[in-house]
């Protein structure tokens, strides 16, 4: 169940660095990323097709690799989401967004592959039985079409909002706070249809909102 302080399944809060960054690593960042990108395509991108032709188990989606297509058969045959699944998703989800938000400069700690750091997501497994339909999968990525044309926009934005910071960080060492909470506002809203258009943990329509 989802928490009192938010009804929402999916959750994504990242700490915002009251501190002078470092300038160097904000610099270079898109080459500091590198390995760990790496990391990420191989786990996410890289996984999903090398088991593709092997289970059809694993779609790319705003991130790639989760696992999709078996867990929409497991709702919609079975009227269960296995718990390792979740988990595998999950996980997926928060190193994900880990490196997203280290690419988009608002940490200078290097991504972990497990531990928390500065951004918090989670996402509430479902009770299948009580909280999903189990047809509604089928078309809940055809009815999460305008949140793919807002977060487009949305997108662009937020990669010109990350340049401004860029050049903030690297005259002043700090990142502007309003840029920030919009960035944050823009992966929370991606990571909210992605839990129901892809994840299939709920089956409330994200709201269109940065909040």
């Amino acid at each position: 169940m989802s928490s009192s302080a938010d009804p929402h399944a999916a959750r994504l809060t990242i700490d915002y660095p009251d501190r002078d960054l470092d300038r160097v690593s904000t610099a270079l960042r898109l080459v500091y990323a590198i390995p760990v990108m790496i990391v990420l395509g191989v786990v996410a991108g890289g996984v999903a097709g090398d088991t593709a032709g092997e289970t059809g188990g694993r779609i790319s989606a705003f991130g790639g690799g989760m696992l999709v297509l078996p867990v929409l058969l497991m709702i919609v045959f079975r009227n269960k989401y296995p718990r390792w699944w979740f988990d595998f998703n999950l996980q997926l989800a928060r190193f994900s967004t880990r490196v997203l938000s280290y690419l988009a400069l608002m940490s200078d700690r290097y991504p972990s592959t497990d531990d928390e750091q500065s951004v918090h997501l989670d996402l509430d497994y479902p009770n299948v039985s009580e909280d999903l339909n189990r047809w509604l999968p089928l078309v809940k990525w055809l009815l999460a079409v305008p949140h793919y044309v807002a977060l487009l926009f949305l997108g662009v934005a937020a990669a010109i909002g990350v340049v401004i910071a860029w050049f903030s960080v690297l005259f002043t060492g700090r990142y502007p706070r309003a840029i920030f909470g919009f960035v944050e506002g823009v992966l929370r809203w991606a990571l909210r249809v992605e839990a129901y258009a892809f994840l299939l943990v709920t089956d409330r329509y994200p709201p269109f909102s940065l909040a």
